[in-house]
């Protein structure tokens, strides 16, 4: 993904036909173009020198920007240089201006004073305002420029517009005067001073000017939050270097730099710390206010302040590497890219202005050929032209992205990319990963038991040995267990990971196993006070753990993760939106049935592998848009297959990268919060684009005359002007409503109309299966089965025998035994 500066844009047409040249460069595989930060961002092989050229060839101008820039050039880059430009162009402008109308209005219709020399001499008049309208338009030479370079590229724009209805007023103004050196006598000279037009040539330009001024100046308010952003990261870092403290500029610290960071001071890099202890207001990168702990062998990020104690930490990720550096990209690409919900004005806008200068010049014959003067007629015309607006469409989407994305990121929420902005707030179905998503991720023995005597300190020795060298967060609680029990140290060999499984390893000679209940049925004998305590953990909604030595179960530990603070109250919220709840997780179904009923989550899907997640994200897409909620690498696969993907909490980089949206904090919280701010957008942009199209289509059959033989209602060319000013100043007024969003609050919330699909036809068959002998062997043959695309689910029980499969299709008895008899089990028969 390449982006680019593209100047000259004024309108919506514009970035249409931005668009459209450079789609058609060869090797270009998508583009979209932004008005609102006036660039482009492309995809595809073709060059950069390509692409510049077909924009320039369209008449406008291209250059590449730097793949990336520190926090105070990206800063500069969005500083707000068009409003002081404007204001400028306004004041001188507007003083003309003043002369102007005090001379054709006040003069010829009021009779206020001018010198002697004017008095009676109506072509001094004519040539002082004829004067005075071309200062103002000299002053506001940019329209002309743009819009007749536009028309020479027949890519006209709304400069264009501008350009032609004020050169209209002008040329024909000019003309009368010059008939009116023609004139007989005083009264005709008089009658032809009605048939000026030049304050009306100066008008539109300067209201045209101010509704730009406010546009800009709004335009400026809209990256407040990406500005504040970039002001979080400090100018200076203290670092040691070969025992001294230096003060270097922030962006000289390199990665390793051990850097001293005192009570009030800004992190200048994402670091972990090797000295200290304090308290750290992350606020600014997650929107907690509560200051975090801080000890050595923690982690910090850049743009953090310290609180308290005087902290040492080495550089981990510098630069554009850092946290705050990443959520400023998101932000900047959300606001770069494209919403789809846009695509319905891009199609408009590439025909806008064409269309308005046809139905101007369709006006001015008209009203000739029913007999009215070509003054009259004029006006109408221009008033079509001036009071057209493609600027307000074109703006419609992106400030209220931009504006949006920037309300996310203060609150911790960040949107990828428009089209993910817009996707949220139409999810159906939220899945939610259990562990780190509904719990807490941090999971916590609850109890321990021995079987059949054993002594619990040997079976923990043995059992925090072999899990010491497992990374599962299950292993993790327990290796916390034995050490808060001062349980000694042993050493272990051969040790091995069994994915999905457990873990074993040699300790003391002995072969040492640990895993779950249905792991140890292929290895141990299992007996009933076992099963007993395996399914009393489970519906307590714990995980149970055992461990054998040589092939003998000796004890066991109930491993229970706590339930999120605002689970309960995040899954109340996704249903009072109209969400439909899911827990996906590769627990065992009793203990997931246990942790769902607590956090009021009715629909539970369990047992399911890392590699099966993505598979029934699949089958969920068919009954409604799926966002998919997870912070593990092994949720990275079915968050790129959802709808839209949200990591949760810090997450791992994987989860993030594959994620649509990213939430900082740890919260569940956060997840109904994105749902409804994308929804709050959704409705603005809709709101916004409603505006731009009711008002075009109320403005130009009122500009054009059309209700003159009805009611007789009538448009100056000047009025006109006004209202096209205004548009765009309230589509953007309007999006700046966004900032006042409180993301958390529920009170708004509506239900979303079920989006349709088309009826399914179910079927359900019972396939009869021998060889099944455990849990493990349910857990394959019920992968295999829905690993069909026109199987929705299989219940499979090894005590029954039998697989009980829902169809949504057509599917041959001979695939299904084919599929069950592959993983070397019989099927005796399907009914």
């Amino acid at each position: 993904m390449e982006q680019y500066n593209i100047t000259g844009m004024s309108c919506a047409a514009c970035v249409s036909r931005v668009e459209k040249a450079v789609k058609a460069v060869k090797g270009v595989e998508s583009c979209a173009v932004n008005l609102l930060t006036n660039s482009m961002v492309t995809d595809g092989t073709a060059s950069s020198a390509e692409i510049i050229s077909a924009v320039e060839a369209a008449g406008y101008g291209a250059s590449l920007k730097g793949a990336k820039t520190e926090s105070s050039a990206a800063e500069e880059q969005l500083k707000d240089r068009e409003t002081p430009l404007m204001k400028k162009r306004l004041i001188a402008s507007a003083g003309f201006l003043a002369v102007l109308m005090y001379v054709s209005m006040g003069h010829s219709m009021w009779g206020w004073p001018l010198p002697a020399f004017f008095e009676g001499n109506c072509i001094a008049v004519g040539l002082l305002q004829l004067i005075l309208a071309a200062i103002v338009m000299v002053i506001n030479q940019k329209f002309f420029v743009n819009g007749f370079k536009g028309l020479l590229h027949k890519a006209p724009n709304m400069d264009t517009l501008v350009a032609l209805g004020s050169t209209a007023a002008f040329v024909y103004s000019t003309y009368a005067l010059f008939a009116m050196t023609a004139a007989v006598n005083h009264e005709a000279q008089m009658k032809l001073m009605h048939e000026f037009y030049f304050e009306s040539a100066a008008m539109i330009l300067t209201l045209i000017t101010v509704g730009k001024m406010l546009e800009a100046r709004s335009k400026g308010k809209t990256t407040d939050a990406l500005k504040s952003l970039m002001k979080l990261a400090p100018k200076t870092a203290h670092v040691l270097r070969n025992g001294t403290e230096t003060e270097i500029p922030a962006e000289e610290i390199v990665k390793g730099d051990i850097f001293v960071v005192r009570p009030g001071e800004s992190f200048a890099a994402d670091g972990i710390v090797v000295k200290g202890q304090s308290a750290v207001d992350e606020s600014a990168l997650t929107g907690e206010s509560i200051p975090v702990d801080k000890k050595e062998g923690d982690r910090v990020s850049a743009a953090s302040i310290n609180k308290s104690g005087c902290l040492e930490c080495e550089a981990v990720k510098v630069g554009d590497d850092t946290s705050l550096s990443k959520i400023i990209q998101m932000v900047s690409d959300a606001a770069a890219t494209k919403a789809p919900v846009a695509k319905a004005a891009d199609k408009v806008a590439g025909v806008f202005v064409p269309a308005v200068i046809s139905i101007a010049a369709v006006t001015i014959a008209v009203w000739l050929l029913v007999g009215e003067s070509v003054g009259f007629a004029l006006a109408r015309g221009i008033s079509v032209l001036v009071i057209s607006c493609p600027c307000a469409l074109g703006l419609a989407t992106p400030v209220a992205i931009m504006v949006g994305s920037g309300t996310g990121a203060r609150n911790g929420i960040l949107f990828k990319t428009a089209a993910s902005l817009e996707e949220a707030g139409k999810t159906e179905i939220a899945v939610l990963d259990k562990t780190g998503t509904v719990t807490k991720g941090q999971p916590e023995v609850a109890d321990a038991v021995t079987f059949g005597g054993k002594d619990e300190n040997e079976m923990l020795k043995l059992a925090y040995a072999v899990e010491s060298r497992s990374e599962h967060p299950l292993a993790k609680a327990v290796v916390r267990f034995a050490e808060e029990r001062k349980i000694p140290a042993a050493e272990v060999s051969g040790f091995k990971a069994l994915a999905g499984n457990g873990a074993e390893g040699i300790v003391e000679g002995r072969k040492i196993s640990a895993g779950s209940l249905s792991f140890m049925r292929k290895i141990c004998k299992v007996t009933p006070e076992m099963e007993k305590y395996a399914e009393s953990a489970a519906d307590e909604g714990r995980t149970p753990v055992f461990f054998s030595a040589e092939g003998e179960i000796m004890g066991a530990a109930a491993i229970a993760d706590g339930l999120k603070e605002d689970a309960a109250e995040a899954v109340k919220q996704l249903k009072n939106m109209g969400i439909r709840v899911v827990m996906l997780t590769g627990d065992n179904e009793r203990t997931a049935r246990a942790v769902a009923a607590k956090a009021g989550i009715d629909e539970v899907i369990a047992g399911v592998l890392p590699d099966g997640k993505a598979a029934v994200i699949r089958r969920l897409k068919k009954e409604g848009r799926v966002a998919m909620v997870g912070d593990g690498i092994n949720d990275a696969p079915a968050l790129t297959t959802a709808d839209t993907g949200i990591a949760i909490g810090a997450g791992t980089d994987v989860a993030i990268d594959a994620a649509d949206v990213v939430l900082m904090k740890s919260r569940l919280a956060d997840v109904p919060a994105a749902v409804r701010l994308s929804r709050r957008v959704l409705r603005n942009i809709h709101q916004n684009l409603f505006w731009a199209f009711f008002y075009n289509a109320v403005g130009i059959p009122l500009a054009a005359g059309v209700w003159i033989p009805f009611f007789g209602w009538q448009l100056n060319p000047m009025f006109g002007a006004a209202a096209m000013s205004l548009s765009s100043f309230c589509v953007v007024s309007n999006a700046l409503r966004l900032n006042l969003v409180k993301v958390h609050d529920p009170s708004g919330d509506k239900k979303i109309k079920p989006h349709k699909t088309k009826e399914k036809k179910t079927m359900t068959k019972t396939i009869r299966i021998e060889g099944m002998m455990c849990g493990h062997c349910e857990a394959t043959v019920k992968k295999a089965l829905e690993a069909i695309e026109t199987v929705d689910s299989a219940e499979v029980s090894h005590d029954a025998g039998t697989a009980i499969v829902t169809l949504n299709g057509e599917t041959s008895d001979e695939l299904l035994k084919k599929t069950v008899e592959d993983k070397d089990f019989t099927v005796t028969g399907i009914e």
